[in-house]
């Protein structure tokens, strides 16, 4: 005998058959490389458990006709159905009564609790949970009759957001094909990943029932529910609230309770290995013990609010739990001991001593051994294309700038087709050989005043530049070479924030002032015009004064010549103000005069939109507008789709703007040399040894340069599977300094600005994420073929000057522009300035500042702002010959401010040095006020870490 609605669900049973890897195998679910949407668990040594779909069925419409209908459903957030608006509201963070949590744990300690129970279908799971003494067979009858009711879904048709259009639930066909299609083809199962589970909360009021009904069940295997879920998931929990009319929403909030209880992650991952009743009541009354009450009177409980940016770590939660069941706090030098791991930047092995010569390197080769095939198959990837497009842009306008520079500096002794080939060479070569091969080998401005110090000592000495240049490269060399062999690179340990964020925005500021520079020496050559000045006229073609309409003559302008008739392709024309050219019978406004277009004013154009549109696309990617695969194309290729709609307009306007130049022949920039460089020429045979005093400065520089760009690049923040080769590294760069002074090719280290653009476009982040989570940050795509494609494209741009031709500079200066800017702003160090100009009650909540007085801020802010400015003021003047030295001279200010600020202050403001990590005054780390094991001294130590120094903060 059939029970009355069970028909409905007979059909729908054999879903239960249904192998879970099919229904797996729905668009957008296949297997992600990024791996599932886990319950991170894994740094306590915890498996990970599926993400868990929750969804509320709540029973309406009591006492006429009863019906099932769907009212919310969780992953991480909640989403309510917005009746009025037939659609899913935004996700939002729940909150809830207190009296609700309270009235759960009486029903579940008062019903039914089932775990690891048999049931292989919904049918089986009905009539087991129906099973209360409570029931009479009568009323049990009609109970399971209404439990097999077919719930109504809000499903919306695909392609659409839950936030937008309108549809109305609808109850879905009573076909197992249908069903199981329409399941399938909802949008918010291409949401969740593989492998993700679901749990139902059934809740609502039947004025029947004498007293409450409450049962939860765990199943022993998942089980696929049929129509009960809106997506064709396995349910691993099934829970059911339901009892006698009440007054207001009793049981709707009871439900949202038990549906928001289940998506926390740390009672999830507890009632998943419950063994009792005690079990599963003593996590709810451990989420009690974390709940936050808000007063009545001061918050309004309609308001939503938002999802965070960044998700707060569990490990904070975790370790008072876990103090709590090993008993009382351990002292507290132990627990300094304990927040090593976590607020101290661990060694990492690549910079541990092996007391051998060249022990390190000999490590480096043999850690990356075994990654070099996954190199190359790793860049099988559609994004890495973008990166290649990018970065080579980025690379050739580099190479261009820095050429042209060099070329104003040597005095043509070296040149634009020098800067493509050492570019080229240098950087493939790096590529295949180096530790971290998504570092990009550049000219860099450090190198560059060097070059231009060393050639002005070759000057006015009378000294043969090229052959004194290559004794000093061979120098460098051998500097170099010796700092690999003594695993002198572990030294970089000591490189911390304060020495980093120095050294990368002195690098951002040339960056910027470059561009900056570059478009103020456009307006010199191309004088921006304004209505009352002389030059500003028309080309007009007038009559010949006698009188003669066939004969047309031309004056030639005294006031400005730097544009002629001819750029614009008019004949017989000249450059006069409109007056004139009305007075000698032409017109101003008719077809015989044509408006002298102002070159500076459109490069000035062209320069701030391709700034504005790279910055503006690059946001898109975290924006609200456009669905998910456009923000990405868009945030990927920014800086590309910049600077072709910067070609498109100014091919539109038809400007002679300046292009980007190109050599078309390969020989060298210097008239009368070949490739190899002569080892004295005319120089006397002792400056081969004199050679080795500015060596030892450029060596100093080369390391500093090199190093604390393979240290930003490697920090633990961008989660680097492969590690660092800062031995390798350096080898190679001796080995290249080498080769590019035999060559007479500019040197070449590694370029902080363009390596963080190329890592921030190979940024990996989760495919799949729960609705209202921000895109998580999984690290990097970590490869060799995007830059080595790169400086091939580089080196054969040499025969691309046809193309690269049409590319305007004041877009490339633009894209500069950005790079510069991206870099400098994404810096601790950026935000602390930012302070010096807000008001205290404007200030944004940053954690350093609940920990750290204002005032001991700015002073670490100005002794930065002080050494920056000293950094740029030696650079620029004569004495910029001792650069090297002041770029290792941060490394000792920022040991002489342990003598300034307490560890506690240097913690968050910077980090402690290798010193300070053996030997920590226990004492100093502590606050001066213990509030016990909930007080904010341990957000430090769980903070969620972001790259501190990239291109874009996601």
């Amino acid at each position: 005998m059939k029970l009355p609605g069970q028909e409905e669900f007979e059909v729908s049973s054999a879903c239960k058959n249904v192998p879970t890897g099919e229904l797996d195998s729905s668009p957008g679910s296949g297997p992600s490389p990024d791996g599932p949407l886990d319950t991170k668990r894994g740094d306590l040594g915890v498996s990970k458990d599926p993400l868990l779909f929750i969804q509320l069925n709540e029973l309406l419409g009591w006492p006429q006709a009863l019906e099932w209908r769907e009212t919310g459903r969780w992953v991480l957030f909640e989403e309510k159905v917005e009746v009025g608006a037939g659609r899913w509201s935004v996700p939002h963070v729940p909150t809830l009564a207190l009296s609700s949590l309270q009235k759960l744990h009486s029903l579940l300690a008062e019903g039914l609790v089932l775990l690891d129970c048999p049931a292989q279908s919904f049918l089986e799971l009905v009539e087991q949970v129906t099973r209360v003494e409570s029931l009479s067979p009568e009323l049990r009858g009609q109970l399971q009759a209404l439990l097999l009711q077919r719930p109504q879904h809000l499903i919306q048709p695909t392609g659409t957001r839950p936030c937008q259009g309108s549809a109305h639930p609808r109850e879905a066909s009573y076909n197992e094909e249908a069903l199981l299609k329409e399941q399938r083809q909802n949008p918010l199962r291409q949401k969740l990943p593989p492998g993700a589970e679901a749990a139902a909360v059934l809740a609502g009021e039947l004025g029947f029932l004498v007293q409450p009904l409450g049962a939860f069940v765990r199943l022993r295997d998942p089980v696929v529910l049929g129509p009960l879920m809106e997506v064709p998931l396995p349910s691993r929990f099934f829970c059911l609230l339901l009892g006698p009319s009440t007054v207001g929403k009793g049981y709707h909030e009871i439900g949202r309770a038990m549906a928001v209880l289940l998506s926390d992650s740390q009672f999830q991952w507890t009632v998943r290995r419950a063994s009792n009743l005690h079990d599963l009541l003593a996590a709810l009354d451990a989420f009690l013990e974390e709940v936050t009450v808000l007063p009545p009177g001061l918050w309004d409980p309609t308001t939503r609010i938002a999802p965070p940016k960044c998700l707060p770590s569990q490990h904070k939660r975790l370790f008072s739990q876990l103090r709590e069941v090993k008993g009382p706090p351990a002292p507290p030098g132990a627990l300094a001991e304990d927040r090593h791991g976590h607020w101290l930047r661990t060694p990492s092995p690549e910079l541990q001593r092996t007391g051998r010569l060249f022990g390190g390197l000999l490590q480096d080769v043999r850690r990356k051994a075994s990654w070099y095939p996954s190199d190359f198959l790793d860049a099988l990837h559609p994004q890495c294309l973008s990166a290649v497009l990018y970065i080579y842009l980025a690379t050739v306008t580099n190479a261009i700038t820095f050429g042209g520079l060099l070329g104003e500096a040597t005095s043509g002794a070296q040149g634009v087709l020098e800067s493509f080939l050492g570019t080229a060479a240098a950087g493939a070569t790096f590529c295949l050989m180096a530790g971290q091969p998504l570092t990009i080998l550049s000219s860099t401005g450090p190198v560059l005043v060097f070059e231009r110090l060393l050639f002005s000592f070759s000057r006015d000495y009378s000294l043969d530049y090229l052959p004194f240049r290559l004794w000093v490269g061979i120098w460098v060399a051998t500097f170099c070479l010796a700092l690999v062999a003594t695993e002198a690179s572990v030294l970089v340990r000591y490189f911390t924030r304060f020495t980093e964020e120095g050294f990368c925005a002195l690098i951002s500021l040339i960056f910027i002032y470059d561009a900056v520079g570059k478009m103020l020496s456009l307006t010199s050559a191309y004088p921006i015009q304004s209505p009352g000045s002389p030059a500003y006229g028309c080309f007009c073609q007038y009559p010949d004064p006698g009188g003669n309409e066939s004969q047309w003559t031309r004056t030639e302008p005294k006031d400005r010549d730097d544009i002629s008739s001819m750029d614009l392709g008019l004949v017989n024309a000249s450059l006069l103000p409109p007056t004139e050219c009305a007075r000698r019978g032409g017109h101003p406004r008719g077809p015989n005069c044509h408006t002298v277009p102002d070159i500076a004013f459109f490069s000035l154009l062209l320069f701030l939109t391709s700034f504005l549109l790279a910055t503006a696309l690059k946001h898109v990617k975290t924006s609200r507008f456009f669905p998910s695969v456009v923000r990405k194309v868009l945030g990927d290729f920014s800086s590309v789709l910049a600077m072709l709609l910067g070609c498109g307009l100014d091919s539109f306007l038809g400007l002679a703007t300046p292009k980007l130049t190109v050599p078309s022949e390969f020989k060298p920039t210097l008239p009368g040399r070949g490739w190899l460089v002569s080892p004295f020429g005319t120089n006397p045979w002792w400056l081969s040894v004199a050679a080795a005093l500015p060596a030892l400065l450029l060596s100093i520089l080369i390391f500093m340069d090199q190093q604390i760009t393979a240290v930003i690049l490697n920090r633990a923040e961008y989660k680097l599977r492969k590690g660092a080769g800062f031995h390798l590294d350096l080898f190679c760069v001796a080995l290249l300094m080498l080769l590019t002074s035999v060559l007479g090719l500019p040197w070449y280290v590694s370029a902080t600005v363009i390596s963080l653009a190329h890592m921030d476009s190979l940024r990996r982040e989760r495919r799949t994420c729960a609705l209202g989570e921000p895109c998580s940050f999984l690290g990097i795509r970590e490869q060799r073929l995007t830059g080595l494609v790169v400086f091939i494209l580089t080196g054969t741009s040499i025969f691309l000057a046809p193309v690269l031709k049409f590319i305007p500079m004041p877009v490339l200066y633009g894209i500069f522009l950005y790079m510069g800017v991206a870099a400098m702003s994404s810096t601790q160090f950026t935000k602390r300035v930012q302070l010096l100009l807000m008001p205290a009650k404007h200030q944004p909540d940053l954690l350093l500042l609940r920990h750290v007085s204002l005032s001991r801020v700015h002073l670490f802010t100005a002794i930065q702002l002080a050494c920056l400015g000293l950094l740029w003021i030696i650079k620029s003047t004569p004495a910029a010959i001792i650069f090297p030295l002041t770029l290792l001279g941060l490394v000792g200010v920022r040991k002489a401010l342990e003598r300034v600020f307490s560890p506690q202050e240097l913690l968050w403001l910077d980090e402690l040095m290798p010193e300070k990590e053996r030997s920590i005054p226990e004492k100093g780390l502590e606050p001066k006020y213990s509030l016990g094991g909930d007080s904010e001294h341990s957000e430090l130590m769980y903070q969620p870490k972001a790259p501190e120094i990239n291109i874009s903060v996601n």
